[in-house]
């Protein structure tokens, strides 16, 4: 009976995960309940992944990344070390080099968002098309996270559970070379293979005018502006940068030429930078149309900004925020939309969203709090505009790689060589107590220390050890290799619908009894299915890959015939190094 409910709500969870109808959290939560309330888990089971070191780790590394790239000292340093680079396949592989360098110490997605931008940039005046270069980019970021301890938070989890079950815990660099191997030839693969495999979708949309982080909004010029008169394109708008897509005067729509001058009440369809956009917002005489909170900062202690990510099944997708009623639903008004794939010359609320549109969104602290939580986008964090705080960048990366030190050579455990790492940084300015807490992917969190949970009623049900016996039943014969290879290609389609660290704590418990069964080591396998499960490049719904979709043009089909075939070539090599690094 224990063994029925425990595999029904298996299930039920990965159907529940893939459709994304309810957020990752409340399921689990809602698991935890089920399960404690069946006696399947005591209270103190139940909880008890939230209390582990492991979650002090991923917590700490949240703040940490937060400050390293509050204080602009990743975008700046990313964007100077891809510059000088003339060669279209050195600037490929140099650039998943130091994607997946700085992926191996932070989480893949931040690295991924940091370098997109420079990455575009530097495609355009190479005259190769980003979406040659961006899926590279994204797969970098996720095998760079196979290399350290913390290079993924799956890696923090697999060794969470492990310890708790009595096996040694991963040192930090335990996996590096595997990883490293790994991300060679994913780099190797990419160079190769990337002409043919990887789209070419410049023609037509990659305009010499395209620059990554572009938002479409709306500006209306009062009565009183001093932009009345001018030249469109010898405005103060001009020197900001500010792009005058359209101007809507009197119903009329203008497209503006040279001798263009703006007048009272034009509506200007306009392209810039967030931070040309607030110039625009504080300026005399000019009114961003969707804002109408009037008289009060961009951003302050109660009104706030933040960048929200349309992602794939999302009921927002190919609707207009007019149809969505997006203010009315939400309380926040958008100020701006930026989209990747080319111009847009209409009016941004009657444009359809698509895959990979970022909203620029404005209300208060208690709005923003509230779509957190939603699951039809992904809340890619609060803006800020930060000017570039170079001394508590550098200090940060100090206090982060000596933690690094201390936390590896084992001076101090690495939980707490983390935690004090992460309290400094916030102490010394690089972060804000606030920001500290917001840094946090709560989600993922809930979602580990839940999940860890349910490994741990697998394995008091049973179900893990019935599982164990099926597959061994059907593998068994083949010998040890062939069942782990089973669990490995069992864990790479489950990350499909799930994700990674809750794909791989579901088969851990199973993979772990079914090593104990055929008298094989089950740390061996337990590593086996952690790096089976970072390395599931099939689709798109990785974060990471969600981040390229929009900037790169792609298609569903783009990830499928780039990812498939070097899936296969690194499950292969895990299934050779694996045993040779931890024997069977």
């Amino acid at each position: 009976m224990e063994i029925a409910l425990v595999l029904g709500l298996l299930v039920i969870a990965i159907v529940l995960f893939a459709s994304e109808k309810i957020s990752v959290d409340i399921i689990t939560i809602g698991l935890l309940v089920v399960l404690s309330i069946s006696g399947i888990l005591t209270p103190s089971e139940a909880f008890a992944g939230f209390s582990s070191d492991f979650m002090i780790i991923l917590a700490s590394i949240f703040v940490i990344s937060g400050a390293l790239s509050e204080t602009g000292l990743l975008d700046k340093l990313g964007s100077k070390l891809i510059k000088g680079i003339k060669s279209r396949s050195l600037f490929i592989a140099y650039t998943m080099l130091i994607t997946g360098s700085f992926s191996a110490f932070m989480n893949n997605t931040t690295v991924t968002a940091l370098v997109t931008g420079p990455v575009v940039g530097m495609s355009r005046k190479l005259k190769i098309s980003p979406s040659k270069v961006l899926i590279p980019v994204a797969y970098s970021s996720i095998l760079g996270g196979t290399c350290t301890l913390i290079g993924t938070s799956t890696n923090v989890a697999v060794s969470g559970y492990i310890a708790s079950v009595g096996l040694e815990p991963l040192h930090f660099f335990e996996i590096f070379w595997i990883g490293l191997i790994l991300s060679v030839i994913g780099i190797i693969f990419m160079l190769i293979f990337w002409k043919r495999l990887l789209p070419d979708r410049a023609e037509g949309a990659f305009i010499e005018e395209y620059k990554i982080k572009q938002y479409l909004s709306e500006v209306i010029i009062s009565e009183k502006s001093n932009l009345i008169g001018e030249y469109a394109f010898k405005s103060q708008l001009a020197k900001w940068n500010v792009k005058i897509i359209k101007i809507i005067r009197n119903k009329e729509e203008i497209i503006p030429g040279n001798l263009t001058k703006l007048q009272a009440k034009d509506l200007l369809l306009v392209e810039c930078k967030v931070d040309d956009l607030i110039k625009v917002k504080e300026y005399t005489g000019l009114e961003v149309h969707a804002d109408t909170i009037t008289n009060k900062e961009i951003q302050s202690d109660k009104i706030r900004l933040m960048e929200v990510l349309i992602t794939p099944g999302s009921p927002l997708l190919n609707r207009s925020l007019q149809d969505t009623r997006f203010r009315q639903n939400y309380d926040l008004v958008v100020l701006a939309i930026h989209r990747f794939n080319g111009m847009v010359s209409q009016k941004i609320g009657s444009l359809n969203l698509k895959i990979g549109d970022v909203l620029l969104v404005q209300g208060t602290e208690e709005a923003t709090n509230a779509i957190r939580n939603s699951t039809e986008f992904s809340v890619m964090g609060d803006f800020r505009v930060n000017m570039f705080k170079e001394r508590k960048g550098i200090f940060a990366a100090g206090i982060f790689l000596l933690a690094i030190i201390a936390g590896s050579l084992e001076w101090v455990p690495l939980s707490i060589a983390f935690l004090t790492a992460a309290l400094v940084t916030v102490i010394v300015g690089a972060l804000s107590v606030e920001r500290a807490y917001e840094t946090m992917n709560w989600k993922l969190l809930i979602l580990i220390g839940g999940m860890s949970a349910f490994g741990t009623a697998m394995h008091n049900s049973g179900a893990s050890e019935f599982l164990a016996n099926s597959i061994i039943g059907i593998l068994g014969g083949l010998g040890t290799t062939w069942v782990l290879t089973g669990f490995v290609i069992l864990v790479i389609l489950l990350t499909q619908p799930m994700s990674n660290a809750a794909a791989a704590l579901v088969i851990l418990p199973v993979a772990m009894d079914a090593a104990e069964i055929l008298q094989a080591d089950p740390r061996s396998f337990a590593i086996a299915i952690m790096l089976g499960a970072s390395v599931s490049l099939i689709t798109p719904f990785e974060p990471s890959c969600i981040l390229v979709y929009g900037p790169g043009k792609y298609k569903f089909m783009d990830f499928i015939k780039a990812g498939v075939p070097l899936t296969i070539i690194l499950l292969v090599i895990i299934m050779i190094l694996v045993p040779i690094f931890w024997p069977l």
